[in-house]
């Protein structure tokens, strides 16, 4: 892959034309320079690293102009849907939008091929599902599952899909179609106390009753520095965080 500085007058002039949603110049520019569909931008100091130009179309905050018309675009001229970012991560531009709970972008990147299931996600190396969940994105993380994706405990956990829940903690690799990694099988203490952090995160409170029931620590101090009752609280679940006072969970600032 060739790679120019974000600086260049060519990278500029393409980020612009990607930025803006402007089809018809991004078509002219990649008429006009054979082999720059598939060419990555390096960008130094803050957000270091080089990205693809389907990254560009996926980054922060997403929802750009034409979007599906410029990932299309870009992938007939060339771009491969599952580059990688190279840098302090290898995010392709699926996890980007996943990220950006960037729906649009998402359908587009899976119409042109991207792979679902492609590992380097900045929450725990996993896949796009695992950065919508991560980050909360809730319509992206919906929007996967219907296009296939495989499921962790963590993922199922916090998207309230108990059925799949029950079978990662009860085995039986004949119930574990739409599971990722069900054939290692059962969670351990830890695993069952990082999924019930999850459905608290998530809002999912028939889950996280029942993983509370399989032994999981209401108190555990979890991502961000955050317990059960505390991400509950930040996520807007107030079933679940009414139900974890009433179980005498505390908040971060409330433990000893």
């Amino acid at each position: 892959m060739a790679v120019v500085d974000a600086g260049n007058a060519l990278a500029v002039e393409v980020t612009r034309a990607i930025r803006a949603g402007d089809v018809t110049a991004l078509r002219k520019l990649l008429d006009a320079h054979p082999g720059l569909a598939a060419t990555g931008i390096r960008q130094e100091g803050e957000a270091a690293g080089t990205r693809s130009l389907l990254h560009l179309a996926t980054d922060w905050p997403g929802h750009l102009p034409s979007a599906p018309e410029v990932i299309a675009t870009l992938v007939a001229a060339g771009a491969d849907p599952n580059a990688r970012f190279v840098g302090a991560h290898s995010e392709t531009p699926l996890h980007w939008a996943a990220s950006n709970d960037d729906v649009a972008a998402l359908d587009a990147l899976v119409a042109a091929g991207a792979d679902i299931e492609a590992t380097g996600a900045v929450i725990g190396g996993g896949t796009p599902l695992a950065d919508a969940r991560g980050f909360g994105q809730w319509r992206a993380a919906r929007r996967l599952l219907e296009h296939g994706a495989r499921t962790t405990l963590q993922d199922a956990a916090t998207l309230g899909l108990l059925d799949r829940v029950t079978a990662f903690v009860e085995g039986g690799t004949e119930r574990a179609e739409g599971l990722a990694g069900a054939e290692s099988g059962p969670p351990d203490a830890d695993d069952i106390t990082s999924a019930f952090w999850g459905a608290c995160h998530g809002g999912q409170l028939a889950t996280a009753r029942y993983l509370a029931g399989r032994g999981a620590d209401l108190d555990w101090i979890g991502y961000d520095g955050m317990t059960p009752l505390d991400i509950a609280e930040a996520s807007g679940a107030a079933d679940v965080a009414g139900w974890l006072r009433g179980q005498g969970v505390r908040t971060r600032t409330e433990s000893p």
